[in-house]
């Protein structure tokens, strides 16, 4: 079958109208997860862009119970526990 018969070549597809805005990051998201970036590149605008890391987060193992004894306590007064566990480990090292 050829295009005249009903069928469009991939390039002839129709491709939804972007929309000028969206109600929510939801809505975006959804339109997005079901959409190509690649359809829109026409709307596409390069951006001047400064990036500064100035904080850098690091990963270490710990066992059970000082896990679950650190979400105690920091629970108990209502901190973050990345928080109570940095001042720990500063307060402890600092004796070292």
């Amino acid at each position: 079958m050829n295009q005249s018969e009903g069928t469009m070549k991939d390039t002839d597809r129709k491709v939804d109208s972007l929309p000028d805005a969206f109600a929510s990051e939801d809505e975006a998201a959804e339109f997005w997860d079901t959409h190509s970036l690649a359809d829109y590149e026409e709307f596409l605008e390069a951006v001047d862009l400064d990036v500064s890391i100035e904080r850098r987060h690091f990963e270490i193992e710990v066992d059970r119970q000082s896990f679950l004894a650190l979400r105690q306590s920091a629970e108990k007064q209502r901190r973050p526990i990345k928080d109570l566990a940095s001042e720990i480990l500063k307060r402890e090292l600092m004796k070292a």
